[in-house]
């Protein structure tokens, strides 16, 4: 019977270890929060489709980032263009906004230990200027874009944005991408700020919850709270259904969101970052 016994005991322990080994190990993966400028809002009423704002401003970051994997690495939005590495800020023509980039993607890039020529994948929330700014220095990677959103800037010469001319190397999606193909980097489509709108989803070894950044479904913290839609969103519908998809994708993740224009937001995610 002790025989019987000490087999069961053993049989038992050689499974347990078993198990444990054919559990799949998560990958390594690091985010990084870069500056790539700063937006002062002169006209916060274009951030609403009535006067809600009229006669407010507010201060905007522009943030974009950096996702390394073991199987390749991914940058997330360009920021503005680099001619407004300039010593004063500059106001648009028609006074909305007054914008500056603090330096070149090179220069940033090294503080982080990165160089252009070290990533796979280059993906943008959507075409706009603040976040396309250096995009056609990521010629070599792989931008990932919705095909809708490919198809209203390839399909109309007068849409095309110089800005993005040189990204050449195309992977057309049509709905949420694994990028990596395990779960910890997904684009989830987002439509409505633009026609092809996406954000993404980050598994960053060592934080306690992922990170979900929101492009530009919202641009403040109170964009969130009130469900604020711009005036010159693409869509107002699919940007509200979006949003219900966006929060209860967060909500089902437990994902700390991060309003990619907000700098509290970013001084928040900077801090998670250090101290993870």
């Amino acid at each position: 019977m002790k025989k019987v016994l000490f087999l069961l005991l053993a049989i038992s322990i050689v499974s347990c270890k078993s198990e444990k080994k054919d559990t799949p190990k998560k990958a390594e993966v690091k985010l990084y929060a870069l500056v790539g400028g700063t937006i002062l809002v002169n006209k916060l009423e274009v951030f609403s489709q009535d006067t809600t704002y009229t006669g407010q401003n507010k201060q905007f970051t522009d943030g974009y980032y950096v996702i390394s994997h073991p199987k390749g690495n991914l940058m997330w939005d360009a920021g503005l263009p680099e001619n407004l590495v300039i010593p004063e800020p500059f106001t648009t023509g028609n006074g909305v906004f007054t914008i500056q980039r603090p330096d070149s993607l090179i220069n940033q890039l090294k503080t982080i230990g990165f160089k252009i020529e070290d990533f796979k994948y280059f993906a943008l929330s959507h075409h706009h200027f603040d976040h396309t700014g250096h995009a056609n220095y990521m010629k070599d990677a792989t931008w990932l874009v919705q095909e809708n959103e490919y198809n209203f800037l390839a399909g109309d010469s007068t849409k095309v944005n110089p800005a993005i001319k040189d990204l050449t190397k195309v992977k057309k999606l049509n709905g949420d991408h694994d990028v990596f193909g395990d779960g910890t980097v997904v684009i989830k489509s987002m439509p409505g700020h633009t026609i092809g709108h996406q954000v993404l989803y980050v598994e960053v070894s060592g934080l306690e919850n992922p990170v979900l950044l929101t492009g530009d479904l919202y641009h403040f913290e109170e964009n969130r709270e009130t469900r604020g839609v711009p005036s010159f969103n693409y869509d107002v519908e699919q940007t509200l259904k979006s949003m219900d998809e966006f929060e209860a994708f967060a909500k089902e993740k437990n994902a700390e969101v991060i309003i990619q224009h907000s700098p509290i937001a970013l001084e928040r995610l900077q801090k998670l970052l250090k101290n993870k």
